[in-house]
């Protein structure tokens, strides 16, 4: 591509991102102060047309910018800097935000708010974390309530049933026992000990060892660690015009409701490299409704080793500088940086 029919293509689709409507030719020779002629102008937009960039909805009508286009405008993007007192006002929305559960929710609600497009920021925990403690705490019939806390700052809990009531004291020298010996210990890693010694171990000898092994047979510490996910503003997406039928835009509402495909649009960010904001254009192999949305994601690491993206879903035809922006932003404050 020729750099004058670079310069025409992007003003195409800065044209259609302000009206949404197909470009014309006069249209694009009026914002360059008609420094080429419409004639120009044509003869190049025929030639995008032809190499896929691109599209003429109605034969009378101007052209369209496919996604190609998009993508060669985003590449000529500039991110917009922050003011030191909006960076400052950012900062102060995570401060006191101490679980990740928290610090996603406000994600996804600041880049609403940000951006009037949907706000999505998803928390994947490590695979086997840490164990940090364990807490157990005898229940009514026979249950017991178990609270894993691991080092990656997650706390996850589970109710066992028994088959046999355990004295909250012994619960407490179990707590003990596995809190002393197994801190910082994958959970994997302690389960798999655990099975080890009570499989060479007399459970009728050891009171603690037998009471263990029923807990163990129950699930102790078998906790998935299941991915913290929160979307914000879909209703953004009602006044859009994504040449859906009614019946289309339902299924994307319903699509959008699943928490598996939630996390199917940001896990195709996490093999993006950590910090490098990356844009999707069309969604349509994700789900036909999806076809004229895009997804603007920041793949991050916390510091306690949690992978997490941070995502703006918005129209193919959004402000991505805006987007973009806020997505760098917003996730440098979510890190704390």
């Amino acid at each position: 591509m020729t750099p004058r029919a670079r310069e025409i293509l992007h003003e195409i689709v800065e044209a259609y991102i302000e009206t949404g409507e197909p470009v014309a030719s006069r249209s694009i020779s009026r914002r360059q102060n008609d420094a080429l002629s419409a004639a120009s102008i044509r003869n190049i937009m025929a030639d995008l047309a032809e190499e896929g960039y691109l599209s003429q909805p109605h034969t009378s009508a101007g052209r369209v910018p496919t996604a190609p286009a998009f993508r060669s405008y985003i590449q000529s993007l500039t991110l917009r800097k922050m003011a030191g007192e909006e960076i400052d006002r950012l900062r102060h929305q995570f401060e006191n935000l101490d679980s990740v559960e928290a610090r996603v929710e406000r994600t996804s609600r600041v880049l609403t708010e940000m951006t009037r497009s949907v706000g999505i920021a998803a928390a994947i925990p490590q695979a086997s974390p840490a164990l940090d403690q364990i807490e157990l705490v005898a229940l009514p019939d026979k249950r017991v309530l178990m609270v894993v806390v691991t080092r990656d700052s997650q706390i996850r809990n589970r109710v066992l049933t028994l088959d046999e009531n355990i004295d909250p004291d012994e619960l407490s020298n179990i707590r003990n026992y596995i809190n002393r010996n197994f801190s910082g210990w994958t959970l994997e890693a302690v389960r798999r000990e655990l099975s080890a010694r009570l499989e060479h171990a007399s459970a009728a000898y050891d009171e603690i060892l037998k009471n263990i092994t029923q807990l163990y047979d129950k699930g102790l510490l078998d906790i998935g660690a299941a991915p913290e996910v929160h979307m914000e503003g879909a209703s953004y997406l009602v006044g859009l015009d994504l040449h859906l039928t009614r019946e289309k835009m339902r299924e994307l509402f319903r699509a959008l409701e699943e928490k598996k495909r939630v996390l199917e649009l940001v896990d195709r960010f996490l093999d993006h490299p950590t910090g490098e904001i990356a844009v999707q254009i069309g969604l349509g192999e994700m789900h036909p409704s999806m076809r004229e949305l895009s997804l603007v994601g920041l793949p991050v690491v916390l510091p306690n080793g949690i992978s997490a993206v941070i995502a703006v879903l918005g129209p193919m035809r959004m402000n991505y500088t805006r987007a973009m922006s806020a997505v760098q932003h917003v996730g440098k404050a979510f890190l704390g940086a």
